[in-house]
Order: structure tokens, then C-alpha cells, then sequence
């Protein structure tokens, strides 16, 4: 892989080329953005980048230096990652140890530290001695969705650069280059992945066109029926995992969000499943916009309860009796 593979981050890769052309490589650097938008793949393309003997403002991804890093084993380009909740502070004083010498083979020796937020106190203390006190053949490139769980003086000492949201076209583009999609399952997946390729590519995996389906038909059929019994098999069918629970929430919140959509400019191309359209047109025109936004604030408390550990049973109950009570 090299920067011609990440999708959607010009401006971002624009910035590292630019550092290397002119030299002027920070020795650490803050990657934030939400989840699965080619932060992680970019640190690695830099890094390979960076000690690629090719010549070129990129990696040629044939040299040595290229290969080792794809197969992980080049002992210059080190990834730290969160073990349980947090990042140990072993893992950062073995960093320190290392950034004491000089790299191995490598022109520069780069830490990759996934997830940055998970630092524990003593971790995050130990870093920023790191970065008070910068070796220049050594760079630090912190991930995180979550900078704002960072302390001050670490986000201080980066220079920070923000990854955005993947358009959806470029979604579309990166999915029929990459799988064996069709252009409208690609542009369903690309809706629902509010930006993130890694999020489309995760829902084709687990066939989130299915699941989506699934979902609103059996609300569409307790819809049509009242049936108290259907109420409860309904809330049965969220399953007991948090993951799947919240996977099924997010169906709910970006449908009400459609109806919302359409109930309030009466547009349709801006909806984000446009494989149901005259579904949701039907049920937006039976509420108002008042009672929409109700049923999107009790799922997003659900989910908000889901997440916090709550009870499952009691949390799914009590939002389902919201949005039937419309």
C-alpha cells in the first residue's frame, strides 16, 4: 500500500509529502478523526514512506524496507496498541528505551501508538517526556478518534493533523475497486457508513443490508398489527450482545432520521436508504415532525443506556414503548 491507496485524506497526505519534500518531518504527530477514515493505514504508509530506499516521496512497496514493514517485522516501525481498557506503561518505557539509540536499518525509527486516548496517567506522563525531549531520528504518531481525552500538554507537542470524513462518492469508488459490490449495494453500504470506510466495509461483513432489512420490516409488520405479543418477540430480536444491540439501534436511528428527512423537506435524495423510500415516505407522513424527533431522542437514549451498561431488557422495552406511543 502506498498514499495512492488511502481514500478520501488529499489535503492530510498533501501535508506528510510536503514534510518529507522540504525535511521538515515533525518528530511527533497527532492523526484524529473518527473511526475507520485511514488514519492507522496512513501512519503506516508514512512510515514505510519514510524508510523506503526508492527514492520517491512515497513507498514503492518492492524494496526490502517495504516488505518488512507490510510482513510487521521491520524493527524500526514499532505499533503500540491498547491491551484490555488501557495502554500499559511498560509498553511507553520500552518506547524510551528504544529511542535512546539509533535505528537499526531504517532512516527513521517510528512508534505508531493506536488508540492514544487508552493511555493510563502513568503512561501519558511517561510520553510526554518523550516529547519534551525529541530525539530526531525517532517519530512518534499518535491515533485516536478521541483527542479531547488527551491531555493538553501531549495534543501541545503534536502537530496534529485531522482526518475527515470519507465522502460518500469516494465510499462508493473505494468499495467497487476493492470488492466484488455493485454500484447499488455500494451506494446502500456508503449511506449508512456516515463516512467511514471501515465502518462499510465492517457492515458488509456482517451483512448489515440484511440486518437493515430485517429490522424495519418487523417494525413496519408491529406497525401494521399492534400485536403485545409482536412487542416483546420485537425486543427479543436485539439480541443480547452490546455489539449487535447497537448495530440494530443504528438501523432504527437512520431510518427515523430518513422520515425526519422527508417529513420536513419532502426530498428524497438526501435520504440514507434509498432502497426503502416509499416505506418511509408512508410512515413520515403518518407523524409529525414533533413525534419523529421524540422516537430519535429514545433511541438515541437507548443507545446512550446500551453503551453505559444498563439493563438490556428494561432500556429496549421502555424506548419501544416511546416510539409506539406516538
Amino acid at each position: 500500500m502506498s498514499f495512492k491507496n488511502i481514500y478520501g485524506q488529499d489535503k492530510q497526505i498533501a501535508i506528510l509529502k510536503c514534510a518529507m519534500k522540504t525535511e521538515r518531518v515533525a518528530h511527533a504527530y497527532l492523526f484524529c478523526g473518527m473511526k475507520g477514515i485511514g488514519k492507522r493505514s496512513t501512519a503506516g504508509v508514512f512510515a514505510k514512506a519514510l524508510n523506503c530506499k526508492g527514492g520517491e516521496i512515497d513507498s514503492c512497496g518492492s524494496c526490502s524496507s517495504c516488505r518488512k514493514i507490510d510482513h510487521g517485522v521491520h524493527p524500526d516501525v514499532i505499533t503500540i496498541e491498547p491491551e484490555g481498557v488501557f495502554i500499559k506503561i511498560q509498553d511507553i518505557r520500552d518506547l524510551q528505551n528504544q529511542i535512546k539509540f539509533k535505528p537499526f536499518e531504517g532512516r527513521k525509527r517510528v512508534f505508531i501508538i493506536v488508540d492514544a486516548e487508552k493511555m493510563s496517567i502513568p503512561s501519558a506522563n511517561a510520553l510526554l517526556k518523550t516529547l519534551e525531549e525529541p530525539n530526531p531520528s525517532n517519530i512518534l504518531i499518535l491515533i485516536t478518534s478521541r483527542p479531547y481525552l488527551l491531555p493538553g500538554t501531549i495534543i501541545s507537542r503534536c502537530q496534529k493533523i485531522q482526518f475527515n470524513p470519507v465522502r460518500k462518492d469516494t465510499i462508493i469508488s473505494f468499495l467497487e475497486d476493492r470488492t466484488s459490490l455493485d454500484r447499488n449495494s455500494a451506494s446502500l453500504l456508503a449511506s449508512s457508513a456516515r463516512g467511514s470506510i471501515g465502518k462499510a466495509l465492517e457492515m458488509m461483513r456482517e451483512s448489515y443490508l440484511t440486518l437493515k432489512n430485517e429490522v424495519i420490516e418487523k417494525l413496519v409488520d408491529w406497525e401494521s398489527k399492534r400485536d403485545p405479543l409482536m412487542f416483546f418477540s420485537f425486543v427479543d430480536d436485539f439480541g443480547e450482545g452490546r455489539k449487535e444491540i447497537t448495530e440494530r439501534l443504528n438501523v432504527l436511528m437512520d431510518w427515523y432520521r430518513d422520515m425526519l428527512v422527508y417529513r420536513e423537506t419532502g426530498e428524497t435524495d438526501r435520504l440514507i436508504n434509498q432502497d426503502i423510500i416509499n416505506i418511509t415516505r408512508q410512515f413520515s407522513e403518518r407523524l409529525s415532525g414533533y413525534d419523529i424527533l421524540k422516537s430519535v431522542r429514545a433511541i438515541n437514549q437507548a443507545y446512550t443506556a446500551i453503551e453505559q451498561n444498563a439493563n438490556k431488557q428494561l432500556t429496549l422495552e421502555s424506548m419501544m414503548f416511546k416510539l409506539f406511543t406516538v
